[in-house]
């Protein structure tokens, strides 16, 4: 049963979507069937399990619609030389060729940092950054006995011609997330993408699966199969509702260009779907060709070295899994050595912060607005950040967290940050000169 909440405003609505393991209940289960997740697959035992678990709260799913330019500025110009922040992104987003993109990872960086809020403040940022009139969708589903809490956002243009699926990351706050990242010994589940020996972090794998049936659908109907995303636009204003939030048209699509992004583990979450994207033909025949780009900030390792290698040993995985690793963040050398073999693939872009001698720069250059001059640069990297030796790198991240809060020690290197891995630090360097913020004033 569903049930649609439109009490906050006319441009929302909230739905509770039983999970798809739950609706197959209603079809015929085959027990103890297992196979290969790289393909279509029975029922395995964990999955079982996850389907009681979530049968009892269902899914969550929700869409608004982004507030036009006139709410956005009710005392000034409609638009102005600083807003939005970016004229044509809608333009850039389907034309851009090459990876990375300044501009466009910038918005992915801010898309990724607003996901730990909610569809209408993200909307609302991502209406600024340049997709007037966006509509927004969040999918949501958790299962704490599983350590699951997968939360994803779909972002389409007005014209529905670009779409941004964005994963939100490890909450500062969320136990969950966190026993995630940290786990110590943690389960591996095969994924046959041309290595059988193949394995990835269980924890990260359950997580996209999650929710990604319904993601699936969401990216089905976006490229114009209404049918087989089971939504027509016949269905009339609830349903078209459920996605785009009341009384808002639905996008005139169809989707052409598709990019992904997340922070933390949101960014692990974002890589995997990219390489099921391309790996599982299912996906691959019809979203591959839409997939631009993936671009993940302070992202940890999701498979080891054979699942690394082979997603390296594809083209656009190799050339268009772009990963920023800001200063000392200490969630790129996750998970460490002592849980086994971890390594990173596709393309890593480093920001370096002299620490040093930005602090004594501060000092002499107090009285000159120090606030405005770059603390370091982003370099590509050709050696991927490798693990943590030991656990005893997380004591030391939170060391220098510490440090950081005193103006006598702030200005002390680290080799591992908590610090760093919060996603303002990500916003802030790779906002491009004569950008002011991403609020467009």
């Amino acid at each position: 049963m569903a049930s649609v909440d439109t009490s906050r405003n006319n441009r929302q609505s909230d739905k509770t979507v039983p999970s798809a393991v739950a609706q197959a209940g209603a079809g015929k289960v085959v027990s103890g069937a297992r196979k290969s997740v790289s393909g279509d697959h029975l029922t395995s035992e964990w999955e079982e399990r996850v389907r009681d678990i979530l049968r009892v709260g269902g899914l969550r799913r929700r869409g608004v619609q982004a507030p036009s330019y006139d709410e956005l500025r009710p005392f000034g110009h409609r638009e102005t030389a600083g807003f939005p922040v970016y004229k044509n992104l809608e333009r850039r987003l389907l034309t851009a060729t090459e990876h990375p993109d300044p501009e466009i990872a910038h918005v992915l960086a801010t898309c990724a940092a607003y996901s730990y809020s909610d569809p209408e403040t993200l909307s609302m940022i991502m209406a600024r950054m340049g997709l007037e009139d966006n509509h927004c969708q969040i999918i949501q589903s958790s299962a704490d006995a599983m350590l699951i809490s997968s939360t994803a956002f779909l972002i389409l243009s007005r014209s529905g011609r670009v779409g941004i699926l964005c994963y939100r990351g490890t909450q500062p706050l969320n136990f969950i997330n966190w026993l995630s990242n940290l786990d110590v010994e943690p389960e591996r589940i095969g994924y046959q993408i041309s290595d059988p020996c193949a394995t990835v972090h269980a924890g990260l794998y359950r997580n996209v699966r999650a929710t990604r049936y319904e993601i699936m659908n969401a990216l089905r109907h976006a490229i114009g199969d209404h049918q087989g995303a089971g939504v027509s636009r016949a269905d009339g204003p609830t349903r078209s509702g459920e996605r785009y939030g009341e009384g808002a048209a639905a996008p005139e699509g169809p989707l052409e260009a598709l990019y992904i992004t997340g922070h933390s583990q949101g960014g692990a979450m974002a890589a995997l779907l990219a390489v099921m994207i391309r790996h599982e033909r299912k996906y691959r025949d019809v979203l591959a060709d839409r997939l631009r780009a993936v671009y993940t900030f302070g992202q940890p390792m999701i498979g080891d070295p054979a699942f690394a290698e082979a997603a390296q040993s594809d083209p656009f995985l190799r050339q268009n899994v772009i990963r920023y690793v800001y200063d000392g963040d200490v969630v790129p050398h996750l998970p460490s050595a002592a849980s086994g073999p971890f390594r990173h693939f596709g393309r890593e872009y480093h920001y370096r912060v002299p620490h040093l001698v930005g602090g004594l720069t501060s000092v002499i250059s107090a009285a000159r607005c120090p606030s405005r001059i770059r603390k370091g640069r982003w370099e590509a990297r050709r050696r991927a950040t490798g693990q943590l030796p030991g656990l005893f790198g997380i004591p030391l991240a939170a060391l220098s967290y510490v440090a950081r809060r005193f103006e006598a020690t702030r200005a002390l290197p680290a080799i591992y940050s908590i610090d760093d891995h919060l996603p303002q630090h990500y916003v802030s360097a790779l906002t491009p000169p004569g950008v002011q913020n991403e609020f467009g004033d």
